[in-house]
């Protein structure tokens, strides 16, 4: 953030300003779209695109922007945009292909829609941000290919919890420890909850049931892990991960074992219940006895694994910060090092029958769960990102694990053959 404001403000002093578009004007995309305008010099809302034009427009009213112009060619998107018009359309791939766009936010969640948007940003040279753990988790590596290959970057966001572990890990690293755990704290998990039982908890929060249903029943957390585990290398210690429960996040050294964590290179886990959350962590190592008086000095503990955490996570006031990170300086809060570490299965959250085609992510019949990329692709196990409208050819009992084999695919989605071209890359 230091060296990002300083360059944001020369951006502004200059009359040069980020130019972003986003695509989604939902809960979280809202929010953000109001913090770039409200609060960031350097970096503009040039458009937003939402399947419903009337929510892109609330986008700026909202913000305090009023006289907003709607569009429907990318002459009329680019025209706006250098007369410094708001602009929204329900067209999301114009913005994409306007030249006076620096950078696409993709903020739906929505994993084969985003596959189209995503590619076509990078096919004529954007950068891009995610706020989609959905799309990231199934095809990450493959996307940050083709950004490579491009010349532009891909991101996870900074704020959501990929984001905050992966610089909590960067800073854990400059100041000389070595991470062994990257951690996320989380309130609940229950793997049964769905879109009914959610519901009343998702009116309260102004956010979908299906998308609240997914945090509760351990899909997202799987999601967001798997980020982090392709980022960093480090894999899962077993399938779900640990999760133990604690008070408070300080107890973490505690619950996991040190000669593990050592022995298979760093793990991504979570604990349950424990304060400060909805927070991360990083459990690290230093091995010098000098250096662990300092560390007793500074009431980090006695070792050897020290805890270093964030007690916030705060997605739609930092993605912009992302923005700035992309554009200006060609870094990524979180992007995948090379193939997928690990993977999020879909399991049964009920008895299933052969012919039913499935309701996918935050839904009543499955949910995700994170297991070595491995183990998924010795079981031919089927990617929890994918599951939405698969048809089952045979009877699944509650929590069994659904392979490809189970289920026939819809026909001419995106998203599988990208997850085909990485298989076939990574192997």
């Amino acid at each position: 953030m230091i060296i990002v404001d300083t360059a944001l403000q020369k951006r502004a002093d200059a009359g040069k300003p980020i130019r972003v578009g986003v695509i989604g004007a939902g809960y979280m995309g809202r929010g953000m779209i109001m913090q770039i305008i409200t609060a960031f010099k350097g970096m503009e809302v040039s458009a937003v695109f939402n399947r419903t034009i009337e929510t892109a427009e609330l986008a700026y009213t909202q913000s305090g922007v009023s006289n907003v112009k709607r569009a429907d060619s990318v002459a009329a998107l680019e025209g706006a945009i250098d007369a410094k018009q708001a602009v929204v359309t329900d067209n999301p791939l114009l913005l994409c292909e306007a030249g006076n766009i620096d950078c696409i936010v993709e903020a739906t969640g929505e994993v084969e829609f985003g596959a189209h948007v995503v590619t076509h940003a990078i096919k004529h040279g954007k950068d891009v941000v995610l706020l989609n753990a959905e799309l990231d988790a199934v095809v990450g590596p493959e996307l940050k290919v083709m950004a490579d290959a491009a010349g532009v970057t891909i991101t996870n966001c900074d704020g959501d919890q990929p984001g905050v572990v992966m610089n909590l890990h960067r800073w854990v690293k400059s100041i000389g420890y070595e991470p062994v755990l990257l951690g996320n704290m989380k309130g609940l998990q229950d793997h049964y909850r769905n879109p009914t039982t959610q519901q009343g908890f998702a009116d309260a929060v102004k956010q979908k049931p299906k998308m609240i249903t997914s945090f509760a029943d351990g899909t997202k957390i799987s999601m967001e892990m798997v980020v982090v585990a392709n980022a960093t290398g480090f894999g899962v210690g077993t399938r779900g991960m640990y999760g133990p429960r604690a008070e408070h996040v300080t107890e973490a050294p505690g619950l996991f074992d040190v000669d593990e964590l050592r022995e298979k290179g760093g793990l991504v886990d979570y604990i349950l219940g424990a304060e400060p959350g909805p927070g991360v962590f990083v459990l690290a190592t230093r091995e010098n006895e000098v250096l662990a008086q300092y560390a007793q000095y500074l009431k980090m503990g006695d070792g050897p694994l020290y805890t270093f955490y964030v007690p916030y996570h705060l997605p739609h006031l930092e993605t912009p910060l992302t923005v700035a990170r992309a554009v200006l300086f060609d870094d990524a809060a979180a992007a995948p090092m090379g193939g997928p570490v690990a993977d999020v299965l879909t399991a049964a959250k009920t008895d299933l029958k052969a012919g039913q085609s499935l309701d996918g992510i935050g839904g009543y019949d499955c949910y995700g769960i994170i297991d070595n990329y491995a183990v998924s692709r010795a079981g031919n196990c089927l990617p929890m990102s994918l599951s939405e409208a698969c048809v089952l050819k045979r009877d699944v009992k509650k929590d069994e694990i659904i392979s490809y084999d189970d289920v026939a695919l819809p026909k001419g989605r995106l998203v599988d053959e990208l997850r085909a071209a990485q298989t076939a890359r990574f192997g």
